[in-house]
């Protein structure tokens, strides 16, 4: 085993500081029965959906010895991505449609790697024999517990990280290393007695508080749900066409954020900040690959956003797009063009 300097977690952090991370902390590789287990009711309840991917690598999960049996800690990480205008100002714009603040700028996935990778290259070369494996959402990886037991924020009610200096707005990354490096103390718990966040849910997706049911909430049917999404839930959506910020944006820690911390990759696309439905809509496989190249709403495919659209142009109550959503009737995709019926009813019977 590779002993690490007693002051290298210090030389971390700063070094971190400079390539872009907003915070950085530091905690055991172990197993941790208490956050292993919450994983297990999680999927015990079903509440992950049809994220098969979770329950299939969830002994990985479990810890990140599970995952890298060589690991002896972890520094986790946080990148801000506060943003500087308020992420609800479309709630009464039904002709916009509404995109959560992460998606409006580069792909996080790619911007966070680079940033990792520049890191732990950096470690290596600082430490000769160490060993690094970088994460960031793409693993079985519990970055925010993890981000928690690093001290770096708490786990709120809403389930995110939030952080006394960056409020929700944190995206999270995790280097595992084989450095013994000293634990921080695990961030403490300062919701409080407040339930903005589950009371601002519009698709009451917390059965109770810090537990999420992701089979009722928005970013999980937008982005992660294939097929049709339930009656039940469409007129919730409202506007929001991916993802959903209400949870995140109504935390009073927000308001500690600065959109000066954020990364300037992380700065919204012009057009994406209220993109009008009626030019979505219009969007074919090509015309969709090309706006949305390099934002990772290019993954979920035209398919799935013209359902998300037609959702949306459903709720709108706006007649002028009648001629535009029935000619979608007849889309190839089974998923789409049962979107357009509903929708072709919700405006057509609109007073």
């Amino acid at each position: 085993m590779v002993n690490a300097p007693a002051n290298l977690a210090e030389r971390i952090a700063e070094r971190a500081l400079g390539e872009g991370f907003a915070a950085c902390g530091f905690a055991s590789a172990g197993e941790d029965p208490l956050r292993a287990g919450r994983l297990e009711q999680w999927l015990g309840e079903g509440h992950h959906g049809s994220m098969e991917w979770m329950a299939a690598r969830a002994a990985e999960r479990r810890s990140p010895q599970g995952l890298w049996p060589a690991a002896k800690s972890v520094i986790a990480l946080g990148m801000s991505y506060a943003p500087a205008h308020d992420p609800l100002a479309l709630e009464g714009s039904p002709d916009h449609a509404r995109i959560s603040v992460y998606a409006q700028g580069r792909d996080y996935h790619d911007v966070v790697k680079k940033r990792l990778k520049a890191l732990a290259r950096w470690l290596v070369a600082e430490v000769p024999g160490a060993e690094v494996k970088v994460f960031v959402d793409t693993a079985p990886v519990m970055e925010k517990p993890l981000g928690e037991a690093a001290g770096i924020g708490w786990q709120g009610k809403h389930t995110n990280m939030v952080s006394p200096t960056h409020g929700s707005w944190l995206f999270l990354g995790a280097i595992y290393t084989t450095l013994e490096l000293a634990s921080a103390a695990p961030h403490r718990d300062q919701c409080g007695s407040c339930r903005a966040c589950l009371d601002a849910c519009p698709t009451d997706a917390f059965p109770a508080p810090y537990r999420l049911d992701a089979r009722r909430c928005i970013s999980y049917l937008t982005i992660e749900h294939k097929g049709p999404v339930d009656e039940e839930f469409r007129a919730a959506l409202g506007n929001r066409i991916y993802g959903c910020d209400d949870c995140l944006a109504v935390c009073p820690w927000n308001k500690f954020a600065s959109a000066a911390q954020a990364m300037k990759e992380f700065l919204p696309r012009a057009e994406l900040v209220a993109p009008r439905l009626e030019e979505l809509l219009a969007l074919d496989d090509a015309g969709f690959r090309a706006l949305f190249s390099g934002s990772p709403i290019k993954r979920i495919g035209r398919d799935r956003f013209i359902r998300n659209c037609l959702y949306a142009a459903g709720n709108s109550g706006n007649a002028a797009l009648i001629a535009q959503v029935g000619a979608l009737t007849a889309d190839p995709d089974p998923v789409v063009a049962d979107a357009a019926r509903w929708a072709l009813g919700r405006l057509r019977s609109d007073p």
